[in-house]
């Protein structure tokens, strides 16, 4: 069973972290200036990110470690946070997450966020990947066997977006269906409760909180708990600001009310 225990951070909030198992005990950490460099900045910072991040935030049970790592990649990743990625990176591959994971969620949220964003964190991504060995083989490749289609949930998304658009938007609906939902949604390399997971941290993460009722019932179809997303929207209030996550909550919680969940 993982534990967490954070011991620093520096500038920017990233909490430092410690995965340990009975097996094995695996630690990333900053460099000490960086703490320093906190110091001599904002002290008030620094305690701030001991004392609630590290040893506050990152030890809830609301989402697993693995997932606690997911979220913040995902956050980061949409809000083109690319100073803050490698070490997050690095820390999601201790944490469980899969190379292919993070791989596919940058391809995932190139279409959630923009290219600009994944372009900027493939740059991290690859330098991270050379460093730790990992390949080609470890990736997921351009075309895979899709996930099986639920014909009957995807007619009605169909309908719902083509009454929300109107025939003057029928080339993005088309895409919406040909590009997203029957080809990268269908995408093996991350799982369905994945996909939703990245993609809610990042409608939280930059304040869309209009598409966040879809993707939330999505998300509980592909099996994450209210609990899970409760977590997300609790924990990107440190990472993308209060602003951010007080906009989210009502809008999740009236979801949560309306599926009785």
């Amino acid at each position: 069973m993982k534990h967490l225990i954070a011991t620093a951070a520096f500038i920017g909030l990233p909490a430092l972290a410690l995965a340990q198992s009975e097996q094995s005990t695996k630690r990333f950490d900053m460099p000490t200036t960086s703490i320093e460099e906190m110091k001599a900045v904002s002290p008030a910072l620094e305690h701030y990110a001991k004392d609630r991040l590290a040893a506050d935030l990152w030890k809830r049970t609301d989402l697993s470690l693995r997932d606690r790592s997911l979220v913040t990649v995902a956050a980061l990743i949409a809000t083109g946070q690319s100073g803050e990625l490698p070490q997050y990176m690095d820390m999601a591959l201790k944490n469980g997450v899969k190379p292919a994971e993070i791989s596919e969620t940058i391809t995932h949220l190139a279409f959630y966020t923009g290219w600009p964003n994944a372009q900027s964190a493939v740059k991290v991504a690859r330098h991270l990947f050379q460093n730790h060995g990992i390949g080609a083989d470890q990736l997921p490749p351009a075309r895979d066997a899709t996930l099986p289609l639920n014909e009957e949930a995807e007619a009605r998304r169909v309908a719902m977006v083509d009454q929300m658009l109107g025939p003057d938007f029928k080339d993005l609906a088309g895409y919406t269906t040909d590009v997203l939902f029957t080809d990268l949604w269908l995408r093996p390399a991350l799982a369905p409760r994945d996909r939703s997971l990245v993609t809610i941290s990042a409608l939280v993460a930059t304040g869309r909180v209009a598409q966040l009722p879809g993707h939330t019932n999505i998300g509980m179809n592909n099996g994450l708990t209210k609990q899970e997303i409760s977590g997300v929207i609790t924990h990107l209030a440190f990472y993308s600001g209060w602003p951010n996550a007080m906009s989210a909550a009502p809008v999740a919680r009236k979801v949560f009310e309306e599926r009785g969940s």
